[in-house]
């Protein structure tokens, strides 16, 4: 981690994400509450439903990523 952190550091990529603070204050606050309601379910719905669930999202995710890289 520290590595990737001190190649990140010197790409002037934290202007990036300084200029875009916004942005990353809303994904970070998304992630923190879908980890909360995550960890909740744990308890509640069974594990054979919660990964396909998330392999689901992951999938879809990585096929948004693709197609904009692509275009």
């Amino acid at each position: 981690m520290v590595v990737g952190f001190t190649r990140y550091s010197r790409d002037r990529n934290f202007v990036v994400l300084a200029e875009n603070r916004t942005f990353v204050l809303v994904m970070a606050i998304g992630s923190i509450i879908g980890a909360g309601i995550g960890g909740q379910l744990l308890g509640i719905m069974p594990s054979a439903v919660l990964l396909p669930l998330l392999a689901g999202v992951l999938l879809l995710s990585a096929a948004k990523i693709w197609r904009h890289g692509r275009s």
